[in-house]
């Protein structure tokens, strides 16, 4: 549909979730919100979908929550409660997610790049946790950010709510890599043809792996990680893995070019 906020379209095993609200710099608003968790939950349910891209239309990857919107907004209001959701979305999807990045974000836009796999933005792009300027806390983007963010400079960044470029959201990470614009979908589909090239089941349980805390020494995870590397081993998709590799040919869940 011509007005749809969120357009979704799947390609060679390759979701595309495209942010299209440029009037609002693609700011979170309700309809947006609504229409974006659909595309998410469309793709992790397809099994032909392998990997995820979030881009955008526009000069904005993302602002942010509509402050249009929230003005006037009580702390029990949907808009508020439901974002979550999304970043919840983002980070627990069985298919890996590449966020792709030819302009800025800030707040919440942030929240989303963090919660993604993957984000590669153009040098040009630039964010800022901009909260504390308008009087609000970024509570809720803390839980994917935080994580992906070297400590110092998240004291730094979320205090003061400066803008900050690309080159320095790769060194604290925030992105895995800033590329010229000519040189971006270049960079996304070689991170996508890498992800493909993962076994689905694989892929799912080794994002689970990623997120799941980490045992106080390694001899307590031990027995646990050597049931789960036996299981896959043994596995439908683990063998035959194997067999490819000893057939010297790609396995059967790689897309084709």
């Amino acid at each position: 549909m011509a007005d749809e906020l969120v357009h979704y379209d799947v390609v060679g095993g390759t979701a595309t979730i495209t942010l299209d609200s440029p009037h609002n710099r693609n700011a979170l608003s309700a309809r947006l919100r609504h229409e974006l968790s659909s595309a998410l939950a469309a793709a992790a349910a397809d099994d032909a979908v392998r990997v995820i891209v979030l881009t955008h239309t526009g000069p904005v990857f993302c602002a942010g929550m509509d402050l249009k919107e929230a003005r006037g907004a009580g702390a029990g209001d949907q808009g508020v409660n439901e974002f979550p959701r999304i970043l919840e979305q983002l980070w627990t999807s069985p298919k890996p997610v590449v966020a792709r990045l030819a302009g800025p974000a800030r707040a919440g836009g942030i929240g989303m790049v963090a919660a993604c796999d993957i984000a590669v933005a153009v040098p040009e792009a630039t964010f800022a946790f901009s909260e504390v300027r308008i009087g609000v806390v970024p509570a809720i983007i803390s839980l994917t950010v935080l994580p992906r963010l070297d400590p110092r400079a998240a004291h730094e960044l979320f205090l003061t709510g400066d803008t900050f470029d690309a080159r320095r959201a790769v060194k604290i990470g925030l992105l895995n890599s800033a590329v010229p614009a000519d040189e971006l979908d270049a960079e996304v589909a070689r991170f996508v043809k890498a992800l493909a090239a993962g076994g689905p089941k694989a892929l799912a349980e080794t994002k689970a792996l990623l997120s799941r805390p980490r045992p106080a020494t390694p001899s307590e995870g031990f027995e646990e990680m050597l049931a789960l590397s036996a299981k896959f081993f043994a596995s439908e998709e683990g063998q035959e893995g194997i067999l490819a590799f000893a057939q010297k040919r790609k396995p059967n869940w790689v897309p084709q070019d």
